[in-house]
């Protein structure tokens, strides 16, 4: 079955690094693409109440104007790369109405851009999209550069959870060509405990080493199991904390992409995603891909 690409848009320009990465993916894989604007109902209802009574439908317009700007995006053969997509008006909070819709077409990936002129100007800063990464299970690419070439390198951050897997999975279909780096943060249980207590750092050295060794053989392990191409993989099992791991080795190892998996939908359990992917979202360089567990 032919998988579905939601790549959603205020317009703006900065918004339309999303479209077109969307555009490429979906031309690189032959996955259907939809294209979404939601417009926000009685947003326009008191300035509509300033003007005449015969005075032309402001929201009618809006509409018009946002289905022709969508109709131009379509129409563009370099941002294409011969792929049509399915433009929708949505009536709703924007969020809520995208992610609503991501239900309805039962989209196999949810496209965002980090930057725009309304909502999408608020993913990188405060609780929205924290909020849309809740509200939503499907996977969410989060797009932060224009894209001039298919994914290459891919660091992969791994805890061996579902969500984990599930992230190193997706990001082998959009880029199967990519080089994979696969990092495990390796922190030691009650480290800081033992520090305080004054336990000998050679001591704590040694717990270190013992937990990278252990990492790097169920990283090992999972590589085997999922049959990765080893020239094509690295494993890298490093201790520290793990956002700043990611964005370090973002750089180390010139990523254009980072996937990280996040636990559910319960919120106390999201609340812990937030110092991880919140990190991650506001300082990596390159599109960040969240995925939940299947």
């Amino acid at each position: 079955m032919t998988s579905r690409i939601l790549a959603a848009t205020d317009l703006s320009a900065p918004s339309r690094h999303a479209v077109d990465r969307a555009y490429r993916l979906a031309a690189e894989r032959g996955w259907q693409l939809t294209l979404a604007h939601a417009i926000a109902p009685g947003l326009f209802d008191e300035l509509q109440a300033m003007l005449d009574g015969d005075a032309p439908s402001i929201a009618d317009s809006v509409v018009a104007e946002a289905s022709r700007r969508l109709a131009l995006l379509n129409e563009d053969p370099q941002r294409t790369h011969g792929v049509v997509a399915d433009c929708r008006i949505l009536s709703g909070s924007p969020l809520p109405a995208i992610a609503d819709h991501a239900d309805a077409c039962a989209a196999d990936l949810l496209v965002l851009g980090s930057r725009g002129e309304g909502f999408l100007r608020q993913m990188m800063i405060g609780s929205t999209a924290s909020r849309l990464l809740r509200k939503t299970r499907h996977p969410v690419l989060v797009v932060k550069q224009q894209p001039h070439e298919t994914y290459r390198r891919i660091l992969v951050a791994v805890d061996f959870s579902p969500a984990a897997l599930a992230a190193l999975r997706l990001v082998r279909q959009l880029a199967p060509e990519a080089a994979l780096i696969l990092l495990h943060a390796v922190e030691i249980p009650f480290e800081g405990k033992m520090q305080y207590a004054n336990v000998d750092p050679a001591i704590i050295q040694q717990y270190r080493i013992q937990a990278q060794l252990v990492g790097m053989q169920k990283l090992r392990d999972l590589a085997r199991r999922e049959a990765l191409v080893e020239a094509d993989t690295q494993l890298l099992a490093l201790h520290g904390d793990a956002s700043r791991l990611i964005i370090e080795q973002e750089q180390e190892q010139d990523c254009d992409l980072i996937a990280v998996g996040k636990r559910g939908q319960h919120f106390v359990e999201e609340l812990l995603l937030g110092s991880t992917t919140t990190h991650v979202l506001m300082e990596a360089q390159s599109d960040i891909l969240v995925a939940a567990a299947d």
